[in-house]
């Protein structure tokens, strides 16, 4: 059996990652990122790098699109889509929110093509272990052709419905709870130093606890260590926060929770931690 071609279009921290646990389960892997320079180490991992999109989806039997936003993917699905082969299948996997889910999964079909909405949970490292969560939505007729290169990237597999757009949905609520606790967890760190406790007494107060967590305890470590180098960034979480503030409104449930953690990630880049993990609201507070 011939070996899977994968297009991986975005090489940020979760592409390339997604990249590197493609190749190393074998697969032949033609990478794309609108800064060629971010995607050139890949080159040392096996990876082929392409200079623009078409060239990198020439010949794919999957492609896997994890760019920033609803914009940055609907301007390069528009250049690519009318590039891909007979039988290819074009994954959306960044968070795009229930409008862009709809918009993406439209612009596909006005195209012919395959298309599955996954947006995936998960950051740099299980990126790059193969341990993203993938909730896809779509064509069930499709699932096997995409599941050997979903099993690369992921340790589990959510099919959440047979039309594109459900993966989105339950993106925006699993992101609502991130967010919040990275949130939580930041201002509970501010409160101790502001009140002079050791911070780490926080985390050890907590650890075995039932209101315990492994965010909690990983973004605390990240606070005390002054250790923010971007598994996601606090701007990332900005865009999302406000994909989640729209579809909170739209439900008619209350953006009261979500426009205070919102509001702290604002403070957070306006502090100049934009690029900086997601711990680094801690600068919000």
């Amino acid at each position: 059996m011939a070996t899977m071609r994968i297009a991986v279009l975005g090489t940020g921290a979760m592409g390339a990652g997604m990249a590197q646990s493609l190749l190393r389960d074998g697969f032949d892997v033609t990478v794309w990122n609108r800064t060629p320079e971010r995607a050139e180490p890949l080159t040392d991992d096996g990876a082929v790098v392409a200079l623009d999109p078409v060239a990198a989806v020439a010949d794919a039997d999957v492609v896997m699109a994890m760019l920033f936003d609803t914009e940055s993917t609907v301007s390069v699905m528009e250049t690519v889509l009318p590039h891909l082969g007979d039988g290819a299948v074009f994954v959306q996997c960044a968070t795009v929110g229930v409008e862009g889910a709809a918009q993406t999964a439209s612009l596909a079909a006005t195209h012919g093509v395959a298309f599955l909405d996954c947006p995936v949970l998960g950051t740099k490292a299980p990126a790059e272990q193969g341990k993203l969560v993938m909730l896809a939505s779509g064509d069930p007729a499709l699932r096997d052709r995409v599941q050997p290169a979903f099993d690369a990237v992921g340790s589990k597999t959510l099919w959440v419905g047979e039309e594109p757009g459900a993966g989105s949905r339950l993106k925006l609520a699993c992101n609502a709870w991130i967010a919040s606790i990275a949130a939580a967890t930041a201002q509970s760190m501010a409160l101790a130093k502001g009140l002079g406790v050791d911070q780490r007494q926080v985390l050890e107060a907590l650890d075995g606890s039932a209101a315990n967590s492994a965010y909690l305890q990983m973004k605390g470590a990240a606070i005390i260590e002054d250790s923010y180098a971007p598994q996601f960034s606090v701007d990332g979480v900005r865009k999302d926060t406000g994909l989640i503030r729209t579809a909170l409104a739209d439900a008619g449930v209350s953006t009261d929770l979500i426009d205070g953690v919102r509001a702290v990630f604002d403070s957070a880049s306006s502090a100049g931690h934009g690029g900086d993990d997601m711990a680094a609201v801690y600068f919000g507070f």
